[in-house]
């Protein structure tokens, strides 16, 4: 049986050209081996899996090549490349600082320089994980490091960057390699595949390629996962499996149910995904993105921010066309007020569900209350109409009256309730009148109300935004101003809130006070508190104590006797 070699090492690159994701770098030091421009340390930087090892083997390599290609890589051919192959070339010295972090393996290293390289002309050092090196390493490591003999070459690797000191870091050549994008990893995916003979689709690679979050090394782990639980079908539905990723379809299902407003099934599906071991969080994070793909594949210059397979790309445009902007938008600000308040509750599964009924109560909300009174009509009451030459049109905007002249007359629908009770009390309507359009008048309430039931209001919608709405709650936790008998001044601390305010919460205030006290004439004030009023607010200890004495004195006395003092 033959031993099985992982992805990750069976497909290594071994040239600057199979490189996957790092065009301007490997770029870069072809260029540099090209014309001879080669520095004496190379720090190589990024994320885990992104080819920092990889591409100072290969660099090493192609410097010590006797015979370079034409597009300046390795010729495998010489000695040089056959010893690097076959593992024992003496030119490439590796070492792992996170086992090999003190001064001691250092001063053996700065040892090991001296010697000049038995074959080629460069000895190259590699250094791996070089942040985890100690303080007093990285001292006895600087001389050797900015003036190596002539035959020496450091490729420092790392992680974390910011953990290696700046006088490292000035001595060196810095390469930050990038996350690999994910249309990259799907390609390499499915190019290895075909050498496998393994069977497979693109939305499947796809999942692989997110999971592996930009890291190639990761990607080709999981996709030898996969194959191993599918006996090489990597197809979508094997990989979800596989790796216990929610189905897109979820998502589009609940979407769906969103747009009409059945919050029954909303629930039903909802009761789906946690019966399958989902916990809320995942789904929340899942649904968000979800909203954000819809909102991206909405626009022509945004659709290729989509990271996904064309098959699911195509349910996005699909389900995209019946949504509005102004549906994603407020559906995101729902999705985003329940990550953000999600973890202080202690029944997540009934906060969710309510965050599901307000999504489903998006698209209701937007109905015209002119579509309802259109409702009301009883087109019973024009049969009773008396018989004449007036032919009577009924429309969803309005109201055409056809005299036989040719004239028409646009009458709005509770104009024409008017009308029709004029003609039952005799009242007779000329169509020979010009052409004209009878607006519908609008009818404020106006039901009086005293200050203190002007202010109950006010606390009773402070209150009521408590949790979703934190910050605005505590800058509203306070007693407004009120002026003449309708006007409410509400005083907020910095241009930042007062706008957020204006912007986010002004109207919905205005239509609670309305409601609650059946009065449209109440006028809402927002402004800065002026500067100078604020000197009374008590903020530092001693400010603090000073305003409890004035209220009560025998706190002066108490603090006294028990020999108190501020924490």
């Amino acid at each position: 049986m033959e031993n099985f070699i992982v992805s990750a090492r069976k497909y290594r690159p071994t040239t600057f050209d199979s490189v996957v994701g790092q065009g301007s770098i490997t770029a870069t030091l072809k260029n540099a081996i090209k014309n001879n421009h080669l520095a004496q340390a190379y720090l190589f930087c990024g994320p885990r899996g992104v080819g920092k090892t990889t591409c100072a083997r290969i660099f090493a390599k192609t410097i010590n090549c006797q015979s370079l290609s034409t597009n300046i890589e390795p010729c495998n051919q010489c000695e040089s490349c056959i010893s690097f192959n076959e593992s024992r070339s003496y030119n490439v010295h590796e070492l792992d600082a996170a086992s090999n972090n003190s001064v001691d393996d250092i001063r053996q290293l700065i040892d090991k320089v001296r010697i000049p390289p038995p074959l080629g002309k460069y000895s190259v050092y590699v250094i791996d994980e070089v942040h985890m090196l100690s303080q007093a390493a990285f001292n006895a490591f600087l001389k050797t490091l900015e003036e190596p003999p002539r035959h020496a070459i450091f490729i420092l690797a790392t992680t974390e960057k910011h953990k290696i000191l700046p006088t490292i870091l000035s001595r060196c050549q810095i390469y930050d390699f990038n996350r690999i994008q994910i249309n990259d990893i799907v390609q390499y995916l499915a190019k290895i595949s075909k050498n496998e003979g393994n069977d497979y689709d693109l939305d499947g690679l796809n999942i692989i390629a997110q999971k592996a979050d930009g890291a190639l090394r990761d990607a080709l782990s999981i996709y030898d996962q996969i194959v191993s639980f599918s006996n090489g079908k990597v197809t979508y539905e094997n990989v979800i499996q596989s790796l216990n990723v929610l189905d897109y379809e979820y998502y589009f299902r609940l979407t769906d149910a969103f747009l009409n407003e059945n919050i029954q099934q909303a629930f039903i599906i909802l009761d789906e995904i946690l019966s399958k071991g989902f916990n809320i969080p995942s789904f929340i994070e899942g649904l968000s993105k979800h909203f954000r793909d819809l909102l991206m594949v909405k626009d022509k210059a945004t659709i290729r921010l989509l990271d996904v397979g064309d098959n699911i790309r195509n349910k996005y445009l699909s389900q995209t066309a019946e949504c509005s902007l102004e549906f994603l938008y407020e559906s995101l600000d729902i999705i985003s007020e329940c990550e953000l308040h999600l973890k202080e509750r202690r029944n997540q599964r009934l906060f969710l569900e309510i965050t599901l009924v307000k999504l489903c109560r998006i698209t209701g909300k937007k109905k015209t209350p002119q579509l309802a009174l259109e409702n009301e009509v009883n087109t019973s009451q024009f049969n009773e109409l008396p018989k004449s030459n007036t032919d009577v049109t009924l429309s969803t905007k309005s109201v055409q009256l056809t005299p036989p002249q040719g004239q028409q007359t646009n009458i709005s629908v509770p104009s024409l309730k008017e009308m029709l009770n004029g003609i039952e009390q005799g009242s007779t309507y000329n169509p020979n009148t010009t052409t004209s359009t009878v607006s519908e008048p609008k009818n404020l309430r106006n039901r009086p109300f005293t200050n203190d039931q002007l202010l109950a209001a006010y606390e009773r919608f402070v209150e009521m935004i408590k949790d979703t709405h934190l910050r605005f709650y505590t800058a509203l936790h306070q007693t407004p101003k009120i002026l003449g008998t309708n006007t409410l001044v509400i005083e907020l601390l910095n241009q930042t809130i007062l706008d957020d305010f204006q912007q986010e919460l002004k109207n919905r205030m205005h239509n609670f006070l309305c409601d609650e006290l059946s009065n449209d004439n109440i006028v809402i004030v927002a402004k800065l508190i002026e500067e100078g009023s604020q000197t009374d607010t008590p903020y530092t200890s001693e400010e603090k104590l000073k305003y409890l004495i004035n209220k009560n004195t025998s706190i002066a006395q108490l603090k006294q006797q028990l020999n108190l003092d501020f924490e």
